[in-house]
Protein backbone atom coordinates (compact mmCIF):
# COMPACT_ATOMS: atom_id res chain seq x y z
CA UNK A 1 0.00 0.00 0.00
CA UNK A 2 0.74 3.41 -0.23
CA UNK A 3 0.04 5.71 2.39
CA UNK A 4 -0.42 9.67 1.91
CA UNK A 5 -0.95 11.46 5.18
CA UNK A 6 -4.10 14.28 4.45
CA UNK A 7 -5.93 16.55 6.59
CA UNK A 8 -8.98 18.38 6.28
CA UNK A 9 -11.30 20.50 8.36
CA UNK A 10 -14.35 19.54 9.97
CA UNK A 11 -16.21 22.58 11.51
CA UNK A 12 -13.02 24.85 11.70
CA UNK A 13 -10.88 21.87 13.31
CA UNK A 14 -7.82 20.03 11.92
CA UNK A 15 -8.79 15.89 11.11
CA UNK A 16 -6.37 13.83 10.17
CA UNK A 17 -6.10 10.66 7.90
CA UNK A 18 -4.13 8.42 5.51
CA UNK A 19 -5.27 7.75 2.24
CA UNK A 20 -4.14 4.03 1.29
CA UNK A 21 -3.85 3.45 -1.90
CA UNK A 22 -2.61 0.39 -4.23
CA UNK A 23 0.05 2.26 -5.75
CA UNK A 24 1.38 5.46 -6.50
CA UNK A 25 0.15 6.25 -9.90
CA UNK A 26 -3.60 4.80 -10.06
CA UNK A 27 -6.85 7.12 -10.81
CA UNK A 28 -10.34 7.47 -10.54
CA UNK A 29 -10.31 4.71 -7.86
CA UNK A 30 -13.23 4.18 -5.55
CA UNK A 31 -12.75 5.31 -2.07
CA UNK A 32 -13.55 3.76 1.16
CA UNK A 33 -14.07 6.14 3.92
CA UNK A 34 -13.15 4.59 6.85
CA UNK A 35 -13.21 5.32 10.84
CA UNK A 36 -13.24 3.08 14.26
CA UNK A 37 -15.63 2.69 16.73
CA UNK A 38 -16.04 3.60 20.60
CA UNK A 39 -13.42 6.51 21.66
CA UNK A 40 -10.21 4.78 18.68
CA UNK A 41 -8.35 5.85 16.37
CA UNK A 42 -8.19 3.87 12.65
CA UNK A 43 -4.57 2.78 13.80
CA UNK A 44 -6.46 0.58 16.04
CA UNK A 45 -6.80 -3.13 14.42
CA UNK A 46 -8.07 -1.57 11.53
CA UNK A 47 -4.80 -2.84 9.39
CA UNK A 48 -6.50 -6.14 7.92
CA UNK A 49 -9.21 -4.29 6.32
CA UNK A 50 -7.22 -1.49 5.12
CA UNK A 51 -4.89 -3.84 3.62
CA UNK A 52 -7.47 -6.57 2.10
CA UNK A 53 -9.42 -3.30 0.39
CA UNK A 54 -6.30 -1.72 -1.30
CA UNK A 55 -5.09 -5.17 -2.66
CA UNK A 56 -8.51 -6.03 -4.09
CA UNK A 57 -7.86 -2.31 -6.09
CA UNK A 58 -9.94 0.09 -3.89
CA UNK A 59 -8.49 3.12 -2.27
CA UNK A 60 -8.94 3.84 1.82
CA UNK A 61 -9.26 6.87 3.52
CA UNK A 62 -9.14 6.27 7.42
CA UNK A 63 -9.47 9.46 9.53
CA UNK A 64 -9.69 10.22 13.42
CA UNK A 65 -12.86 12.10 14.96
CA UNK A 66 -11.80 15.22 16.15
CA UNK A 67 -10.28 15.09 19.90
CA UNK A 68 -9.26 11.71 19.08
CA UNK A 69 -5.81 10.24 17.81
CA UNK A 70 -3.90 12.14 15.72
CA UNK A 71 -6.65 15.09 14.73
CA UNK A 72 -7.30 18.25 16.78
CA UNK A 73 -9.77 19.22 18.99
CA UNK A 74 -10.35 19.78 22.72
CA UNK A 75 -10.81 18.57 25.14
CA UNK A 76 -9.51 15.25 24.52
CA UNK A 77 -11.21 11.90 24.42
CA UNK A 78 -14.74 13.69 24.52
CA UNK A 79 -16.92 11.46 21.98
CA UNK A 80 -20.10 13.16 20.50
CA UNK A 81 -22.41 11.10 18.16
CA UNK A 82 -23.51 14.41 16.58
CA UNK A 83 -19.92 15.51 16.41
CA UNK A 84 -18.76 12.58 14.71
CA UNK A 85 -21.23 12.07 12.14
CA UNK A 86 -20.23 16.01 11.04
CA UNK A 87 -16.46 14.48 10.55
CA UNK A 88 -17.81 11.66 8.67
CA UNK A 89 -19.93 14.15 5.93
CA UNK A 90 -16.32 16.64 5.58
CA UNK A 91 -14.07 13.37 5.19
CA UNK A 92 -16.60 12.42 2.77
CA UNK A 93 -16.54 15.44 1.16
CA UNK A 94 -12.80 15.93 1.03
CA UNK A 95 -12.52 12.59 -0.50
CA UNK A 96 -14.88 14.02 -2.97
CA UNK A 97 -12.11 16.56 -4.14
CA UNK A 98 -9.31 14.42 -4.32
CA UNK A 99 -7.31 13.94 -7.85
CA UNK A 100 -7.01 10.73 -7.53
CA UNK A 101 -10.49 9.46 -6.65
CA UNK A 102 -13.71 8.93 -7.92
CA UNK A 103 -16.32 10.63 -6.42
CA UNK A 104 -19.05 8.89 -7.57
CA UNK A 105 -17.41 5.65 -6.21
CA UNK A 106 -17.95 5.98 -2.11
CA UNK A 107 -18.61 3.52 -0.01
CA UNK A 108 -18.61 4.14 3.68
CA UNK A 109 -17.58 1.70 6.49
CA UNK A 110 -17.93 1.48 10.28
CA UNK A 111 -17.69 -1.29 12.76
CA UNK A 112 -19.07 -0.99 16.23
CA UNK A 113 -19.84 2.69 17.10
CA UNK A 114 -19.06 3.35 13.68
CA UNK A 115 -21.40 0.80 12.06
CA UNK A 116 -23.89 3.19 13.42
CA UNK A 117 -22.51 6.51 12.74
CA UNK A 118 -22.33 5.12 8.92
CA UNK A 119 -25.60 4.75 8.65
CA UNK A 120 -26.54 8.62 9.72
CA UNK A 121 -23.52 10.18 7.84
CA UNK A 122 -25.24 8.39 4.69
CA UNK A 123 -28.75 9.04 5.47
CA UNK A 124 -27.94 12.56 5.95
CA UNK A 125 -25.48 12.74 2.86
CA UNK A 126 -27.67 10.54 0.23
CA UNK A 127 -25.23 10.28 -2.51
CA UNK A 128 -22.54 7.38 -1.30
CA UNK A 129 -22.66 4.79 -3.48
CA UNK A 130 -23.23 1.81 -0.51
CA UNK A 131 -22.22 1.26 3.38
CA UNK A 132 -20.75 -1.71 5.57
CA UNK A 133 -22.14 -1.75 9.34
CA UNK A 134 -19.97 -3.90 11.14
CA UNK A 135 -21.08 -5.05 14.29
CA UNK A 136 -23.04 -2.06 14.28
CA UNK A 137 -24.39 -0.18 17.38
CA UNK A 138 -27.83 0.72 15.70
CA UNK A 139 -29.91 2.05 19.37
CA UNK A 140 -27.33 3.66 21.99
CA UNK A 141 -30.49 3.39 24.45
CA UNK A 142 -30.86 0.02 23.73
CA UNK A 143 -27.08 -0.52 24.48
CA UNK A 144 -27.26 1.74 27.77
CA UNK A 145 -30.30 -0.84 28.41
CA UNK A 146 -27.64 -4.14 27.99
CA UNK A 147 -25.73 -2.40 30.50
CA UNK A 148 -27.86 -2.69 33.06
CA UNK A 149 -28.91 -5.48 31.74
CA UNK A 150 -25.77 -7.30 32.73
CA UNK A 151 -24.47 -4.92 35.03
CA UNK A 152 -27.34 -3.86 37.34
CA UNK A 153 -29.39 -0.62 37.92
CA UNK A 154 -26.23 0.14 40.26
CA UNK A 155 -23.53 0.36 37.21
CA UNK A 156 -26.44 3.12 35.33
CA UNK A 157 -26.14 5.31 38.51
CA UNK A 158 -22.64 5.07 38.66
CA UNK A 159 -22.38 5.92 34.76
CA UNK A 160 -24.99 8.88 35.48
CA UNK A 161 -22.79 10.39 38.89
CA UNK A 162 -19.36 10.38 36.46
CA UNK A 163 -21.46 12.13 33.31
CA UNK A 164 -22.52 14.71 35.46
CA UNK A 165 -19.40 15.29 37.51
CA UNK A 166 -17.81 15.40 34.12
CA UNK A 167 -20.32 18.07 32.34
CA UNK A 168 -19.89 20.16 36.11
CA UNK A 169 -16.12 20.23 35.59
CA UNK A 170 -16.09 20.95 31.80
CA UNK A 171 -18.89 23.52 32.58
CA UNK A 172 -16.12 25.09 34.98
CA UNK A 173 -13.32 25.48 32.40
CA UNK A 174 -12.01 22.44 34.44
CA UNK A 175 -10.34 19.41 32.57
CA UNK A 176 -13.09 16.10 31.96
CA UNK A 177 -14.02 13.54 34.66
CA UNK A 178 -12.55 10.65 32.55
CA UNK A 179 -13.78 7.13 33.04
CA UNK A 180 -12.69 3.39 31.25
CA UNK A 181 -14.00 2.35 27.38
CA UNK A 182 -13.29 -0.81 28.11
CA UNK A 183 -13.50 -2.64 32.29
CA UNK A 184 -13.93 -5.54 33.83
CA UNK A 185 -16.64 -6.96 35.30
CA UNK A 186 -17.62 -4.46 38.29
CA UNK A 187 -15.65 -1.93 37.78
CA UNK A 188 -16.43 1.67 35.99
CA UNK A 189 -16.22 1.72 32.32
CA UNK A 190 -18.46 2.07 29.87
CA UNK A 191 -18.45 -1.23 28.67
CA UNK A 192 -17.89 -4.07 31.31
CA UNK A 193 -19.62 -6.91 29.96
CA UNK A 194 -17.23 -10.16 30.11
CA UNK A 195 -15.62 -9.80 26.99
CA UNK A 196 -14.86 -6.48 26.89
CA UNK A 197 -11.54 -5.77 28.61
CA UNK A 198 -9.81 -8.76 26.84
CA UNK A 199 -11.66 -7.73 23.62
CA UNK A 200 -11.05 -4.15 23.66
CA UNK A 201 -7.72 -3.60 25.18
CA UNK A 202 -5.66 -5.46 22.59
CA UNK A 203 -7.07 -3.47 19.58
CA UNK A 204 -5.51 0.06 21.14
CA UNK A 205 -2.93 2.12 19.22
CA UNK A 206 -0.38 3.97 21.20
CA UNK A 207 -2.64 7.17 20.16
CA UNK A 208 -5.76 5.41 21.77
CA UNK A 209 -6.04 5.60 25.43
CA UNK A 210 -8.25 3.25 27.23
CA UNK A 211 -10.66 6.45 28.79
CA UNK A 212 -13.24 8.60 27.42
CA UNK A 213 -15.09 11.94 28.99
CA UNK A 214 -17.68 10.76 31.37
CA UNK A 215 -20.43 12.72 30.07
CA UNK A 216 -20.50 11.04 27.16
CA UNK A 217 -23.26 8.71 29.25
CA UNK A 218 -25.86 10.95 28.16
CA UNK A 219 -25.18 11.18 24.69
CA UNK A 220 -25.28 7.47 23.79
CA UNK A 221 -29.25 7.09 24.67
CA UNK A 222 -29.92 9.56 22.32
CA UNK A 223 -27.82 8.26 19.54
CA UNK A 224 -29.92 6.03 17.23
CA UNK A 225 -29.55 5.78 14.01
CA UNK A 226 -32.37 3.00 13.89
CA UNK A 227 -34.43 6.03 13.45
CA UNK A 228 -32.73 7.44 10.68
CA UNK A 229 -32.04 3.92 8.38
CA UNK A 230 -34.74 3.97 6.08
CA UNK A 231 -33.39 7.08 4.73
CA UNK A 232 -30.66 4.85 3.58
CA UNK A 233 -31.40 3.69 0.14
CA UNK A 234 -28.08 2.78 -1.38
CA UNK A 235 -26.60 -0.46 -0.93
CA UNK A 236 -26.10 -1.32 2.75
CA UNK A 237 -24.00 -4.10 4.19
CA UNK A 238 -24.78 -4.93 7.59
CA UNK A 239 -22.41 -7.66 9.96
CA UNK A 240 -24.13 -9.10 12.79
CA UNK A 241 -22.51 -10.54 15.47
CA UNK A 242 -25.19 -13.14 17.26
CA UNK A 243 -24.30 -12.87 20.76
CA UNK A 244 -22.85 -9.48 20.36
CA UNK A 245 -23.05 -7.91 24.52
CA UNK A 246 -22.05 -4.21 23.56
CA UNK A 247 -24.39 -3.59 20.48
CA UNK A 248 -27.38 -5.40 20.62
CA UNK A 249 -28.07 -7.80 17.74
CA UNK A 250 -31.66 -7.08 17.92
CA UNK A 251 -30.82 -3.53 16.94
CA UNK A 252 -29.13 -4.08 13.86
CA UNK A 253 -31.79 -6.52 13.00
CA UNK A 254 -34.37 -3.59 13.41
CA UNK A 255 -32.07 -1.39 11.18
CA UNK A 256 -31.35 -3.22 8.35
CA UNK A 257 -35.27 -4.04 7.99
CA UNK A 258 -35.44 -0.55 7.70
CA UNK A 259 -32.94 -0.08 4.74
CA UNK A 260 -34.82 -0.39 1.45
CA UNK A 261 -31.22 -2.30 -0.13
CA UNK A 262 -29.86 -3.92 2.63
CA UNK A 263 -28.28 -7.21 2.99
CA UNK A 264 -27.77 -8.82 6.38
CA UNK A 265 -25.33 -11.28 7.56
CA UNK A 266 -24.92 -13.02 10.59
CA UNK A 267 -21.94 -14.50 12.70
CA UNK A 268 -22.26 -16.64 15.51
CA UNK A 269 -19.83 -14.77 17.58
CA UNK A 270 -19.21 -11.92 20.33
CA UNK A 271 -18.71 -8.05 19.63
CA UNK A 272 -14.65 -8.37 19.52
CA UNK A 273 -14.62 -11.94 17.80
CA UNK A 274 -15.01 -10.12 14.03
CA UNK A 275 -11.48 -8.50 14.71
CA UNK A 276 -9.44 -11.62 15.17
CA UNK A 277 -9.29 -15.05 13.63
CA UNK A 278 -11.45 -17.06 11.25
CA UNK A 279 -14.41 -14.60 12.02
CA UNK A 280 -12.10 -11.91 10.88
CA UNK A 281 -11.19 -13.79 7.55
CA UNK A 282 -15.21 -14.19 6.65
CA UNK A 283 -15.99 -10.80 7.72
CA UNK A 284 -13.72 -9.86 5.05
CA UNK A 285 -14.60 -11.74 2.43
CA UNK A 286 -18.10 -11.19 2.81
CA UNK A 287 -16.92 -7.50 2.81
CA UNK A 288 -14.74 -7.91 -0.46
CA UNK A 289 -18.12 -9.77 -2.24
CA UNK A 290 -20.28 -6.94 -1.70
CA UNK A 291 -18.03 -4.16 -2.93
CA UNK A 292 -17.30 -6.35 -5.76
CA UNK A 293 -21.43 -6.22 -6.73
CA UNK A 294 -21.82 -2.79 -5.79
CA UNK A 295 -18.37 -0.45 -5.92
CA UNK A 296 -16.37 -2.73 -8.36
CA UNK A 297 -13.36 -1.32 -9.15
CA UNK A 298 -14.01 -2.22 -12.91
Amino acid sequence: MIETPLEFLSHGIICRGVLYTPDADAKNLPCIVMAHGFALTHDSGLAPFKEAFCDAGYAVFAFDYRHFGESDGEPRQALSPGKEIEDWLAATAFVRQLERIDADRICLWGTSFSGGLVVSAAAKDGHVQCTISQCPMMDGLASLLGVIGYAGLMQGLRLTYHATTDWIRRGLGMSPNYIASAAHPGELGMMTADDCQNGYVPLLAPNAPNKVAAGVSYAVPLFRPTSVASKVTCPALVLICDTDTVAPASAAVKAAAKMPKAEVLHYPVGHFDVYRGEPLAQSIKDQLAFLGRHLPTR
